[in-house]
């Protein structure tokens, strides 16, 4: 059989590009995938994440002390950069730096207005405190100032 003809059942259904014959299409209502993914599977950042606060005991000064593993790890990369290991430091700055740029990116939640935020803010208490005393001020007087 040619390619782009009809098999001779096929109802004259053209079949070819973007239009594959019907018995080898997805059937409605059928996932491609129907094994997939298990509900519940986590994912790695989950995993990564619920392992990383896990609790350790470690020993500080002579005494036991319990940490996260997020933390023993963080002070171990310390101590073996502090101790004159090239690759420790190297992490640590990398490290240090990718901190510094979150911390920069998210935005300040008490951050104070700026000038003209100031000036607008102003001209709405103006004009609400103005209809509340039936001030006959008109709102086009309040807006030039």
């Amino acid at each position: 059989m040619k390619k782009g003809t009809n098999p001779p059942n096929s109802n004259n259904a053209t079949v070819g590009y973007c239009n594959p014959p019907e018995h080898t299409r997805f059937k409605t209502g059928r996932s491609g995938n129907p094994k997939g993914r298990p509900k519940g599977t986590l994912n790695i950042a989950t995993v990564l994440e619920r392992t990383l606060r896990e609790k350790v005991i470690i020993n500080e000064n002579g005494r036991p002390r319990t940490v996260s593993k997020l933390e023993a790890a963080v002070k171990q990369l310390i101590d073996k950069a502090t101790s004159g290991e090239l690759k420790a430091f190297q992490m640590l700055s990398a490290l240090v730096h990718s901190a510094e740029e979150r911390e920069i990116q998210e935005p300040v939640a008490n951050s104070t207005l700026n000038e003209v935020d100031e000036k607008v803010v102003f001209g709405i208490i103006k004009r609400i405190e103005a209809r509340r005393k039936g001030d006959g001020t008109n709102d086009a007087e309040t807006e030039a100032q």
